[in-house]
């Protein structure tokens, strides 16, 4: 009987194999059922881009080539500048081009790599912004140690600690998605690879990347916002203890830009992947990607340098000819 039931359990694996045919690419559906509003989105993506990029390159040159700015702050600063650099460069060029070819598709090698990059960047800014939380605790609460707990080698290690981090698990995230197999359909209601939509399409089991998830939440999320929140709880205590309306602006000015920053990030990050993957969460999740893919690096540069008098001074060096 076991003889018999080898060319059976043969021809049941060969079907099975030809049934379950691998995605070569994927398709990524963006906003192609509103196709009268793609040259409208086309220009303002672009826009945006070209904004993004202009503006994130102009703070790193000033703080590069401006000694006065080579501090800390100024030094978390730039390597937010350049994440947001990567995290608009690694989505945006293919959303724009998507918009005006009838072809929306992505190699499997080319979604991958999308994915691996967007979460370095996105694992990588969660935690940069928490070491900036910290720079500000020890500005403001300790300021007469400020020099000597942020010092350079502090300050490489944390940014350091924070892109290896990123590193590490984007690439663990990657990996655990291409040992999946995706037989089919190949079409992603969205604009961008992600791991939540591409967990949707695979027909293999996600177990032990829902588990990555969950931690991936928890450290990026939770731990990294509960740090930021408790720097930020000392900074405000310390600001209430300050006696005059002044020493309190001053002292308020120098955070209340990343404070903001970090508040837009978190909602739309924690929208995007707590809230469960129903169509119109998904359908929701496009606008909510493209705040902290488009919008947020386009604002950054504005709300960081506007109030910002040392920048302002660093841009007048930088381009005298213009300011």
């Amino acid at each position: 009987v076991k003889t018999h039931s080898l060319p059976l359990m043969r021809l049941i694996i060969i079907i099975t194999s030809i049934n379950q045919t691998l995605v070569a690419e994927f398709v990524l559906q963006g906003f192609s059922e509103i196709p009268q509003l793609q040259p409208f989105l086309f220009t303002a993506f672009l826009l945006l881009y070209l904004m993004a990029l202009t503006g994130n390159l102009v703070i790193v040159m000033a703080i590069c080539l401006d000694s006065n700015l080579h501090t800390p702050m100024y030094f978390f600063l730039a390597n937010l500048a350049i994440i947001d650099i990567g995290c608009t460069s690694t989505v945006l060029p293919k959303l724009l081009e998507n918009l005006v070819v009838e072809k929306k598709s992505i190699s499997f090698n080319g979604c991958m790599t999308q994915l691996f990059f967007f979460s370095w960047f996105l694992g990588t800014e969660l935690l940069l912004f928490t070491a900036m939380a910290y720079d500000r605790y020890v500005a403001i609460c300790h300021p007469l140690h400020y020099s000597a707990m942020m010092n350079k080698m502090v300050c490489t290690f944390l940014v350091g600690s924070v892109w290896t981090t990123g590193t590490l698990s984007s690439s663990l995230q990657t990996g655990l998605m291409v040992r999946l197999t995706f037989c089919g359909p190949n079409q992603i209601n969205h604009f961008l690879c992600e791991v939540p939509t591409l967990l949707l399409l695979s027909c293999t089991s996600t177990y032990l990347n829902d588990i990555m998830i969950v931690i991936a939440d928890i450290y990026f999320g939770v731990v990294s916002f509960v740090l930021t929140m408790v720097s930020y709880g000392f900074i405000i205590s310390n600001i209430l203890k300050i006696r005059t309306t002044e020493g309190k602006k001053k002292a308020f000015s120098t955070c209340s830009s990343h404070l903001i920053v970090v508040t837009i990030y978190y909602t739309t990050i924690t929208y995007t992947y707590m809230l469960p993957g129903s169509s119109s969460s998904m359908d929701n999740g496009k606008v909510v990607a493209l705040l902290y893919t488009t919008v947020s690096p386009t604002l950054n540069p504005l709300i960081y340098t506007l109030r910002n008098k040392d920048f302002k001074t660093a841009l007048k060096k930088l381009f005298p000819s213009v300011l």
